[in-house]
């Protein structure tokens, strides 16, 4: 089985769910999202696979979030993904990738349900 997960190591909930998918005996391909971010092409694959709108895809408190008005309702989906394309610092996190699914590790156990 295939896993990758975007990462930050500076995030709890990051650094937990990749413990939690080692302790697995999983050693998950590890893309740390903030040196080498995701196009857009690949953020909507994501969204596709998580199954959720772009916008709650957004780390709402972030300055960017702020400066580029991304509250905006008005801004459409494709906006959003070039947003976040932009700033990775923008993307939730951490996102695990298995048998063509993607979760949240919000909590990190969100994340067993994808690996069945």
């Amino acid at each position: 089985m295939s896993v990758t997960i975007y990462h930050n190591p500076r995030c709890s909930k990051s650094r937990e769910t990749l413990k939690l998918l080692q302790n697995r005996g999983i050693e998950p391909t590890v893309v740390e999202y903030l040196k080498t971010p995701p196009d857009a092409a690949k953020l909507r694959e994501l969204v596709g696979l998580l199954g959720i709108p772009p916008r709650q895809l957004l780390r709402k408190g972030e300055a960017p979030y702020k400066e580029l008005e991304l509250a905006n309702p008005e801004l459409g989906d494709e906006a959003l993904i070039e947003a976040m394309a932009g700033h990775p610092v923008l993307i939730e996190r951490p996102i695990v990738v298995a048998n063509g699914k993607a979760a949240l590790g919000r909590p990190p156990e969100n994340v067993l349900a994808i690996l069945d």
